[in-house]
């Protein structure tokens, strides 16, 4: 908990130095000010989590709102919790399940619990897990409803920035992963789009204008996610990937960081630069990263 608290607090601001063994409530006197000063600067800060082979993006919105894109797993939940508080949030504007699996859910049930909840998206899909019950139990005593993550939902639509659910574009896959809510993000003249463990079969199914700056590379880096056809879709100028150092999977594929490299992509990973942070100010983008 520690390790990631440090990760995500000396990203704030210009990268203030805070030693990771001080007090959670040293932390929260020292940032909870910062806080509110990022929240309200006109700028969209985008934090992809360092949460292992799994998946978790805080966006502070330029308005002042905030956007929570999955939770890793179960044992992530407590940490991001905790990251969150820190950094003075009591709530969550918009939370976002993309997918039931466990390593973008597994967290969230924390999330529901301890924090008040605007809007909750989540595909229509369910599975029998644990995981994926518990949540719905948390949901539930919370009496929160959820919206329908799929093709044409607007989360958000002020003059200058736009939230927009571009995926699933279907109603039955065989593979959950297919499931996944695709988000597109823009603000100004700068675009983000988050993917999920979206995979080729989804990535054919979405028309509508994908182009954009910085792309969450689908599934971890798996070779099932990020097609030729679909970087040329988004033909973004940077790509992160979220997973683990030394993960079973072999994500990511190399393959797929050959096709990265290919296309002139400037690659940030988790496993290697820590949580990263991307920073827009309508116009520009610049990326800050633990390591």
């Amino acid at each position: 908990m520690k390790r990631l608290i440090c990760i995500l607090l000396t990203l704030v601001m210009a990268f203030t130095i805070v030693g990771c063994e001080q007090e959670l409530s040293q932390l929260n006197a020292l940032f909870t000010e910062e806080y509110q000063q990022i929240a309200y600067d006109g700028m969209l800060h985008v934090y992809y989590l360092d949460v292992g082979q799994a998946d978790s993006i805080f966006i502070l919105l330029p308005n002042g709102e905030n956007m929570l894109i999955d939770a890793g797993t179960k044992e992530s939940g407590e940490d991001i919790v905790n990251v969150l508080g820190s950094l003075g949030v009591t709530d969550i504007d918009y939370l976002i399940g993309t997918h039931p699996h466990a390593d973008h859910i597994g967290g969230m049930q924390q999330v529901v619990e301890d924090f008040d909840i605007g809007k909750i998206y989540m595909p229509k899909v369910s599975t029998n897990t644990k995981t994926y019950k518990n949540l719905l139990q948390a949901i539930k005593d919370k009496r929160y409803t959820i919206t329908t993550a799929k093709a044409g939902v607007n989360i958000l639509s002020e003059d200058n920035i736009t939230a927009t659910i571009v995926a699933p574009n279907s109603n039955e896959y065989d593979d959950l992963n297919n499931y996944s809510a695709v988000i597109k993000l823009t603000y100004g003249m700068t675009s983000f789009v988050f993917t999920g463990d979206a995979e080729k079969l989804s990535e054919d199914e979405i028309r509508t204008n994908i182009k954009c700056d910085v792309l969450k590379v689908g599934h971890h880096g798996s070779s099932t996610s990020t097609s030729k056809n679909f970087l040329k879709k988004t033909s973004p100028t940077y790509a992160v990937i979220s997973c683990g150092a030394d993960n079973d999977y072999g994500h990511p594929h190399n393959e797929v960081i050959q096709r990265l490299y290919k296309s002139g992509i400037s690659t940030y990973r988790t496993d290697l630069n820590g949580t990263i942070e991307a920073i827009s100010n309508g116009y520009t983008i610049t990326f800050n990263s633990e390591r």
